[in-house]
C-alpha cells in the first residue's frame, strides 16, 4: 500500500495538466495573432493545393513541454 499515495498525486497532477492543456486549447484561438499563425510557420497555397506545417509553433511547444517535463522530474 505504500505506492498508492504517491500513485494518487500523480493522477491529480495528471489531472491538473489535462485541464490546463483543455483551456489552452480552447482559448489559443483567441489570441491576437493565433497560436498558429507565428513567424516562421510555413503556409504555401497554390491552385488547389495549401500546405501548412507549424514549424515555430511546434518548437515552442516542445520547449514548454521540455521544461514541464524537467521540473516534474525534479
Amino acid at each position: 500500500m505504500t505506492g498508492l499515495p504517491g500513485m494518487g498525486r500523480m493522477l491529480i497532477v495528471f489531472g491538473v495538466l489535462l485541464i490546463l492543456v483543455g483551456f489552452f486549447l480552447t482559448t489559443a484561438g483567441r489570441l491576437p495573432g493565433g497560436l498558429g499563425r507565428l513567424p516562421g510557420d510555413i503556409y504555401i497555397k497554390r491552385n488547389g493545393f495549401s500546405f501548412y506545417f507549424p514549424l515555430t509553433t511546434c518548437i515552442i511547444i516542445s520547449a514548454i513541454l521540455t521544461l514541464v517535463a524537467y521540473l516534474f522530474r525534479r
